[in-house]
């Protein structure tokens, strides 16, 4: 063994720190002052000479202690807690100076009077993890402390703490009972406890803040020759989530939040590249090593931290790493309070820029939407979020709710209005509740939210509006809003993935492929729904092999998307392999037949398409149409006239059809003259009309069924027929009712809310017999 290895031993450590120091002091900071020396001279110097404590570094508002005997450190900290609490019982809560202590017994490097490693860094996580007033010890503690002591040790589990990466088992110790063989009073004196409380003063004295943890990392060093991602030009960082050294587990929402205002924070400043939240945060819980994580995403910084909330007290704890050169930059601590925590959001931000390679001038110019508002209506946004990201129908609710109560509290919280947009336009596209009333109340609540949520400049606000547009066709405007929301949050994927989609409806593939790839870089871990706009790109572009490989890729990802099937269907069939399109076809039907769609065909492809196909570029839809064809897929029914010349009349306006030569009728219109004698022939699948539908209604599935000759056994072309399907936003009614003009009827109305609103007025409805006997094509009587 070499001369010069590091010298090692184990011992006991020590981590105290003083709960909300910073609050104290700007309460009070000459009281305080006196009342930690007070509490120095007369308890801690002591204490600490009668259990053989050495001070190995202390700050202000708090220490690191090395004991010989693991019984000792324990046994003194009780003594410190009792005798402090004791002390200040007739104090006020609000000015009364609180510990929280952590003991761990570890193997440590001696480096002069310094005691580095894991041995140090547990009892400081402990002592982080550990409630007010209170003292948790670590498993190697407990394992020496069995029978040597009359205090019970609760086991509260193992935890996993901040660089380490095994996990820590955790107890926490109950002061009811005595410790064995060892006394709580005070004893004077000795000339050793002097020194220690006088270093105590003199440190304090020289104005340190509080202790902070070694400057050097652990890791490894990141090289950039085994990052997966080529390095930005720009400086380049992730946010990891923060852990939550709150008390209750509940809590946990309120740091994620924090991490992700931050990420949004520093998104929004030029200049610099920052790592998605959904990349971010699968590392949560994840213990990882610093340098992997810069390799995986190819960064150079990596911001982690931790956030305790205690009632209306808040810490947050953080340190910037530079993962290349291995150097921690800064560790920094901030306290405050929930009516403080955007200022300590924003110190957190500029310590981010004055320490990085950053315009700081330019940084200083980005105003982005004003963040500020109560503590309460940000802490319901927060858990807004919460629920939100969990993205189910129930969770959506409960996040509305919450973005309710946010904007309650401040009517103009740009940010929760924002929120309730989005978890409301979530509502009405994921179509959870198939009624009419709660599509169109849930699309009422985004355009009364979005105009509010624009008073500012709030990039979720655009981003959202972009959708609603492009949902109604007007892809140009949708355009020009997803642009306001990049040029706010230049570094937020999901917008360049909205422009994408935008673009690929527009005729602009090659733009779109740009898109999608600076989306999946600032994204790394990116959901598969990217796969899907970048292979929509490339088809469109002609580039149908990587097109297919991209798409089966996907799949094997997300099998569950019928149209992915059509996609691959088309490409195959540009390539000229249409060995395996059959199968491609019934996976198609397998999953679209049972939701209530149709089996493909060319003309529902036409019609519907990811989403609806009426504005959608012509020569892409054509494109896709003759890939197609090319590959074998069924024409479908009533193509005796071409999709150009029976779409002519439909226009669409805001989302809802309309057609030239039609009546466009409501539900009560619709009742009457149904009641009067109408043919009402329901377009939707046969699935759908099963399931429920208007009685005596013909069922005539759009692109399967309808055809002149199906029509005419039905309807005569001179009496009265309404098409409906599901609601105002299906494609199939309106392009039936096309049909049924070309093909001469004369007397068409077009139910365009359909069935969903047809049940909503509360009319009768039933369940087809075909659910027991085979489907019957009704007979038209002769006059």
């Amino acid at each position: 063994m070499g001369a010069d290895h590091a010298e090692r031993r184990l011992v006991a450590i020590l981590a105290a720190d003083i709960v909300g120091y910073s609050r104290l002091i700007e309460a009070d900071e000459a009281g305080t002052l006196a009342a930690m020396k007070a509490l120095r001279s007369e308890v801690i110097g002591p204490l600490l000479a009668e259990y053989h404590g050495r001070i190995v570094k202390l700050m202000g508002d708090g220490a690191i202690v090395e004991f010989g005997s693991v019984v000792d450190a324990v046994v003194c900290a009780v003594a410190m807690q009792r005798e402090i609490a004791a002390r200040q019982s007739a104090t006020p809560p609000d000015h009364r100076i609180i510990f929280r202590m952590g003991v761990n017994l570890g193997d440590v490097v001696v480096e002069g009077d310094d005691l580095l490693g894991d041995g140090v860094n547990v009892a400081a996580r402990l002592e982080q993890l550990c409630e007010s007033g209170g003292l948790f010890v670590s498993g190697t503690a407990y394992d020496q402390l069995q029978g040597k002591l009359e205090l019970p040790l609760e086991f509260i589990g193992e935890r996993h703490v901040k660089n380490i990466t095994r996990p820590v088992r955790t107890y926490r110790v109950r002061f009811e009972g005595a410790a064995r063989d060892k006394r709580f009073s005070i004893r004077p004196w000795h000339q050793w406890a002097m020194l220690a409380v006088l270093a105590l003063l003199v440190l304090s004295a020289a104005g340190s803040a509080f202790w902070s943890r070694p400057s050097e990392t652990n890791a490894e060093t990141a090289f950039i020759a085994r990052m997966k991602f080529p390095l930005p030009d720009k400086p380049s960082i992730i946010v990891l989530p923060f852990d939550d050294f709150s008390s209750d587990p509940e809590q946990a929402y309120f740091a994620d939040g924090i991490t992700e205002d931050l990420i949004t924070g520093l998104s929004k400043l030029p200049g610099i590249f920052v790592v998605a939240r959904h990349s971010a945060f699968t590392y949560k819980g994840r213990p990882t090593k610093v340098q992997d994580i810069a390799e995986d995403m190819g960064v150079r910084y990596v911001l982690e931290g931790n956030l305790r909330r205690d009632g209306k007290q808040i810490r947050i704890e953080t340190q910037l790493i530079d993962a290349i050169s291995n150097q921690r930059l800064w560790d920094k601590r901030y306290d405050g309070t929930m009516a403080t925590i955007f200022a300590l959001q924003n110190k957190i931000i500029g310590e981010i820029t004055s320490t990085l390679p950053i315009d700081v001038a330019a940084a200083q110019a980005t105003e982005p939407e004003p963040a500020e508002t109560t503590p309460e209506a940000y802490d319901a946004l927060l858990q807004g979020w919460g629920h939100f990201r969990r993205n189910t129908d129930k969770e959506t609710l409960k996040a509305i709710a919450l973005f309710d109560t946010a904007v309650g509290l401040d009517t103009y919280y740009s940010r929760a209005h924002a929120a309730l947009a989005a978890a409301n336009w979530r509502m009405a596209v994921s179509r959870w509740d198939s009624g009419n009333l709660a599509f169109q109340k849930a699309m009422h609540r985004v355009d009364q939210s979005l105009p509010m949520a624009m008073l500012y400049q709030c990039p979720l606000a655009y981003a959202i509006s972009s959708e609603v547009l492009a949902a109604h066709g007007g892809y140009d405007q949708a355009l020009i809003e997803i642009s306001r929301a990049i040029r706010l949050d230049p570094n937020e994927p999901e917008s360049h993935i909205r422009k994408a989609r935008f673009l690929n409806a527009t005729g602009r593939a090659a733009e779109a492929e740009q898109a999608v790839r600076l989306a999946m870089r600032l994204d790394p871990k990116y959901p598969p729904d990217y796969l899907r706009t970048l292979a929509i790109s490339l088809f469109h572009q002609e580039k149908y092999e990587n097109a297919v490989e991209t798409l089966k890729f996907l799949i094997a990802l997300e099998w569950d998307i019928a149209d992915d099937y059509a996609t691959l269907a088309s490409g195959l069939g540009h390539l000229g392999r249409t060995g395996g399109v059959q199968l491609n076809i019934a996976k198609f039907n397998g999953i679209a037949v049972p939701d209530g769609r149709g089996p493909l065909t060319v003309q529902g492809i036409a019609w519907r398409w990811y989403d609806d196909m009426f504005d959608y570029d012509p020569a892409y839809r054509n494109q896709l149409l003759e890939g197609l064809r090319k590959a074998g897929v069924p024409e479908g029914a009533g193509t005796d006239i071409p999709y150009e010349t029976y779409a002519r009349p439909v226009s669409r306006v805001n989302g809802e059809f309309s057609i030239n030569g039609t009546s466009k009728i409501a539900a009560a219109t619709a009742k009457r003259l149904y009641d009067q004698g109408a043919k009402l022939v329901d377009v939707r699948s046969t699935v759908g009309f099963d399931h429920t539908h208007i009685p005596g209604s013909i069922n005539l599935p759009a692109t399967t069924v309808l055809s002149a000759d199906a029509l005419s056994q039905a309807v005569g072309k001179n009496e009265d027929v309404i098409f409906a399907c599901q609601g105002k936003y299906c494609a199939d009614a309106a392009f039936a009712s096309a049909k049924a003009l070309a093909w001469g009827y004369t007397k068409v109305s077009y139910f365009a809310d359909g069935c969903s609103a047809w049940e909503d007025a509360n009319y009768p409805m039933e369940i087809s017999p075909r659910k027991i006997r085979g489907p019957a094509l009704p007979q038209r009587q002769e006059p």
